[in-house]
C-alpha cells in the first residue's frame, strides 16, 4: 500500500502503539494496556458497558486479564488516516476465550510522536 509521506509518522506510532497494547495484555499487564490510551479515553465494549478514563479501562481490563483472557490476536487489521494527527483502526480479533470485532480504535497522535487511544469501540461475539 502506498501511503503519502506525511502519514508516515502517523501510521507508525499508531503500529507501534497498537503493539504496545497487544503486548501488554498478552503479558497481563492491564496498567500496560491502560497506557495506550489518552487520560480521558471512552471504550465502548459491547456488550459489556462503557467505559471512560484510566481507572474505570484499567478496572476493565484487569477483570478480563483476572478472567484468563489471553493472547488476542487481530485479525486482516485496517489503519484509515483522517488527517496529520488521527487515524482508525479496526479489525477482527480473536483470544483464548473469546472473538470478536474492533469497530473503531480511534488513535491520536500525541505531541511526544507517540499514538494515545481517544476512542475505543469493539465487540465481544463470542
Amino acid at each position: 500500500m502506498n501511503q503519502v509521506p506525511q502519514n508516515s509518522t502517523l501510521l507508525t506510532a499508531v503500529n507501534e502503539a497498537s503493539s504496545r497494547w497487544k503486548m501488554a495484555f498478552n503479558t497481563g499487564d492491564a496498567a500496560g494496556c491502560t497506557a495506550q490510551y489518552e487520560a480521558s479515553a471512552i471504550m465502548q465494549a459491547i456488550p459489556f458497558g462503557t467505559f471512560t478514563g484510566h481507572a474505570e479501562i484499567q478496572a476493565f481490563w484487569q477483570q478480563l486479564i483476572d478472567d484468563g483472557f489471553s493472547d488476542v490476536e487481530y485479525i486482516e487489521p485496517k489503519i484509515k488516516v483522517l488527517d496529520a494527527t488521527t487515524a482508525v483502526l479496526s479489525s477482527k480479533w480473536k483470544m483464548n476465550k473469546a472473538h470478536g470485532v474492533i469497530h473503531k480504535e480511534l488513535w491520536v497522535l500525541q505531541a511526544d510522536g507517540t499514538a494515545k487511544l481517544k476512542e475505543d469501540r469493539f465487540e465481544a461475539q463470542g
